[in-house]
């Protein structure tokens, strides 16, 4: 079977992958402990926790993607 995308365009989306999961999953901690770095504005979202979960659910998605 011939590959739908070549190997560096894989490689690029494993790395995209990678990246997202390290970056959201800093975004996603900071959110959850009411770091002030994200919390600390007017327009701040103000239910910190189902943000938080929501970004940790991005998280898992990339890794899903990544795993398979």
């Amino acid at each position: 079977m011939k590959p739908v995308v070549s190997a560096f365009n894989a490689w690029s989306c494993t790395v995209l992958s990678v990246f997202a999961i390290v970056i959201l999953s800093i975004i996603g901690s900071l959110f959850a402990r009411n770091h002030h770095i994200m919390m600390g504005m007017e327009e701040d979202p103000e239910d910190n926790a189902a943000v938080a979960a929501s970004i940790f659910i991005a998280v898992a998605v990339y890794a899903v993607s990544w795993i398979a």
